[in-house]
């Protein structure tokens, strides 16, 4: 391995200040070798500014140099227009050097360019793309609207078979030479987006199951809205939750699925002991076009299923208003128009359906909320007939990085680390328990620790004290 050539003359006095602190770091074949969490890298503090701010050079030169950690700050405001997240520190095109960059802000252009060097380098050393998210991603209530499912995917199509997804990161201790070639992403900044990322919260839970493994699920927040997961029922009983949106207002829902992606939603108005449903229909991709709703009655704790193999009738129970009687619905569902067709309203001595459990052969799913770990009660789980009660979230790509002064919820499991560079006692702390550090604003040789931190994120990174202090910490690329 070969950094940038420095001053011999600048160099040398420095190596010696340095080797104070570095002393007894293994050389660059030893580093490739060892454990991925205790190995050091060339990393830049908001890459995307170049020479704005800083002096880093576009991204491609920053990779071509040894870098080995880029940190794109995005923001979702022109996620409408753009269908895409911007790069800005304050704003989209804020402090963003572009050039020998793309000539757009857009996360993507700069996601393409990382990738098509690292398609072009395969045996690089794992490379570390970091999306500082300057923005609350959870005001973006779909899909379409730009959500964390939306940021998975931009990921999962820009890196393809070289991305190392969290979820699959290897046990155990990994070494360098084991990932190369791989690229892993790494979410910091906005902490509310952080812990949606880890799990979601909700009231009411409610599932449907059909006969090809496609689950719908819905809830209420708890504070007037519906909200929706979409999944898949693996081989193993593992669900992969596909989509996840807002649909409505209100309270208490259930939901029947059929085999053809039909469903048939219910719920009570938030604010009156009205009942509302939505016809739906379920894509391949997980999406579900939802028609209008509909009012069809007074009541309370509706719930819903198909009555007939076809999944083209369905039958409603819910509770009255004003006392413990039940009443139900007969419906037959019209596709066309996207509309239940309601008769026979009566008085019922059966049971409400049990909307938080579906079964499908020997299939089955329940849905629930309860404490996880650091995650509160109100956390949405799953159980299936083959997996233990587990969380319902986002399907983990990204690794979620842990910051001084972060919730115990954004502890919870994580690998990476970042703190100021400044922050000594936490960096030397965390390197010594085993996680994987960023010191950010890494500007002068007296910031470094012992351990360094396996990401000092400079803006300088050609200055001769960084490409000193780099080599005697056994740098790898």
């Amino acid at each position: 391995m070969t950094f940038s050539s420095v001053r011999k003359s600048a160099a040398l006095g420095l190596a010696l200040a340095v080797s104070l602190v570095v002393g007894g770091m293994p050389g660059p074949a030893a580093a490739a070798s060892q454990p991925f969490t205790s190995a050091v890298f060339l990393a830049t503090h908001n890459s995307y500014s170049g020479n704005v701010d800083g002096a880093k050079n576009s991204i491609v030169y920053q990779l071509d140099h040894g870098v080995r950690f880029v940190e794109f700050d995005i923001q979702d405001n022109d996620y409408a227009t753009d269908h895409d997240y911007s790069i800005g520190h304050n704003s989209a095109g804020d402090a963003v050097d572009h050039a020998g960059n793309p000539a757009s802000n857009l996360l993507r252009d700069w996601l393409n360019v990382v990738a098509g060097w690292s398609n072009a380098h395969p045996t690089h050393a794992p490379l570390v793309v970091m999306l500082d998210l300057k923005d609350d991603l959870t005001d973006n209530v779909s899909y379409a609207a730009g959500n964390l499912t939306a940021l998975n995917q931009e990921l999962e199509t820009a890196f393809g078979s070289s991305l190392l997804k969290a979820k699959d990161y290897p046990a155990g201790q990994p070494t360098v030479d084991a990932l190369r070639g791989r690229v892993l992403t790494l979410l910091s900044g906005d902490p509310t987006s952080r812990s949606e990322y880890h799990r979601d919260l909700g009231y009411h839970p409610a599932v449907a199951l059909n006969g090809h493994g496609q689950i719908v699920e819905v809830h209420d927040s708890g504070g007037g809205g519906l909200w929706y997961w979409t999944g898949t029922y693996g081989a193993d009983g593992t669900v992969t939750w596909l989509r996840h949106g807002h649909y409505d207002s209100g309270t208490t829902p259930a939901v029947a699925l059929n085999d053809n992606g039909w469903l048939v939603e219910v719920h009570q108005s938030e604010t009156a002991s009205t009942l509302w449903y939505h016809v739906g229909h379920l894509g391949a991709d997980g999406e579900i076009t939802w028609s209008a709703s509909h009012k069809y009655d007074s009541g309370v704790l509706p719930t819903v299923a198909f009555t007939n193999p076809a999944g083209t009738t369905v039958r409603e129970i819910h509770r009255s208003q004003s006392n413990s009687q039940n009443w139900d619905w007969n419906g037959v569902l019209d596709t066309g128009s996207g509309t239940v067709a309601w008769t026979g309203n009566a008085k019922t001595s059966d049971a409400a359906f049990d909307k938080s459990t579906s079964i499908r052969g020997t299939a089955h799913i329940t849905v629930s909320t309860g404490a996880d770990g650091a995650a509160p009660v109100q956390t949405l789980r799953y159980a299936t007939d083959r997996q233990p009660s587990t969380r319902i979230r986002y399907q983990q790509t990204a690794f979620d990085e842990f910051q001084k002064g972060d919730s115990a919820l954004l502890q919870e499991g994580a690998l990476f680390y970042a703190a100021p560079a400044t922050e000594s006692a936490f960096i030397i702390a965390a390197r010594q328990s085993g996680h994987i550090v960023r010191g950010w604003d890494f500007d002068s040789a007296t910031l470094a620790t012992n351990p360094i931190a396996n990401y000092p994120a400079t803006n300088n990174p050609w200055s001769d004290w960084y490409q000193t202090l780099l080599t005697q910490s056994g740098a790898v690329q």
